[in-house]
């Protein structure tokens, strides 16, 4: 059986829906009919109440509001979907409050900000069809006001300003990326694509001075990624923004073909939860910490299938070389 074969058996519609659409160029409309019901998908909207929220702050890992709204839009939740966008005001409230913007820190010039609650939350907003919400635009123009010259974000007090944060730039990019696309901004166009060049000049994991590896753990990816930064989530999201294809990212291709099972899937190489109630680091979904892993396969398969298809990069004068 092939890795798509069993993308297209698995008990989520969202992932055949997601798998049809992006790896088989089906419109696949009778299983996104069904993606509310998918069994993921039931559990991250389980013991909402009427606030929208779920009992405790909308940060509180991995339960809390913020972390289900950005698995349940990767899991394609419709635009519009009630629960989500209940939830979603919750975040919100929070991140658009006098009290947080009271909370910021410019040290040496540069705003020290955990800029992946923005970004996550600018993408779910962009995702769930309020990126004309005038708190969307407050989020998005926050984070290019933030942004720092390498073209990243940091909250680390003690950075010496150099460089950016892989794990806090990475969500703002993505939240930037899916704003521009549902509204048209130019601005927060040029900033993601800024963002983009930071990712890319490391070739998603390498040092600019040696070369050598930075991270090991950015290696392994792991599901869900929440704020941390692995080579598949990198990948994924610049794929999005078109540079699949891009040289820079030959490498970390590369790293991700080598991952491959030789049955085509891909496992998880690690985790950052555990299956509970979404308090103290648990998450009400059992994602899977052991064999291939359905959400990785898919995501590996489409950031694969997404460099083989991208347009090369235009030639200068137009020649073609043989």
């Amino acid at each position: 059986m092939s890795a798509i074969d069993w993308l297209l058996e698995s008990d989520e519609p969202a992932v055949r829906y997601q798998t049809r659409r992006d790896l088989l160029g089906e419109d696949a409309l009778d299983d996104a009919a069904h993606i509310l019901d998918g069994p993921k998908v039931k559990a991250l909207f389980a013991g909402q109440e009427p606030d929208g929220g779920f009992g405790y702050h909308p940060y509180c890992k991995w339960g809390g509001a913020h972390w289900r709204l950005v698995s349940l839009v990767e899991l394609a939740v419709p635009a519009g979907e009630p629960r989500a966008l209940a939830a979603l005001e919750t975040v919100l409230a929070w991140l658009t409050s006098s009290g947080r913007a009271k909370s910021l820190r410019v040290i040496n010039g540069l705003v020290r900000r955990c800029a992946s609650m923005e970004g996550n939350a600018l993408a779910v907003a962009s995702r769930l069809g309020l990126a004309t919400d005038s708190r969307a635009e407050q989020l998005a123009r926050s984070l290019v006001e933030w942004q720092w010259p390498d073209g990243g974000w940091n909250c680390d007090d003690k950075a010496s300003g150099r460089r950016s944060s892989f794990h806090e730039s990475l969500p703002a990019m993505w939240g930037l990326h899916e704003y521009a696309t549902a509204t048209g901004a130019e601005w927060a166009h040029e900033a993601a694509a800024r963002a983009a060049e930071l990712y890319l000049q490391h070739r998603l994991f390498r040092s600019l001075r040696t070369g050598d590896v930075l991270s090991d753990q950015w290696l392994a990816p792991r599901q869900p990624p929440y704020w941390h930064y692995d080579i598949l989530q990198g990948l994924l999201i610049l794929s999005r923004m078109g540079h699949a294809a891009d040289p820079r990212s030959a490498d970390a291709l590369g790293v991700l073909e080598s991952l491959r099972a030789r049955d085509g899937r891909w496992a998880a190489r690690g985790y950052w939860w555990k299956h509970g109630d979404g308090r103290g680091n648990t998450d009400v979904v059992d994602w899977g910490r052991r064999g291939p892993n359905e959400l990785i396969t898919l995501n590996a398969l489409r950031v694969l299938a997404a460099a083989q298809n991208a347009a090369p990069p235009p030639l200068v004068g137009g020649s073609v070389s043989t």
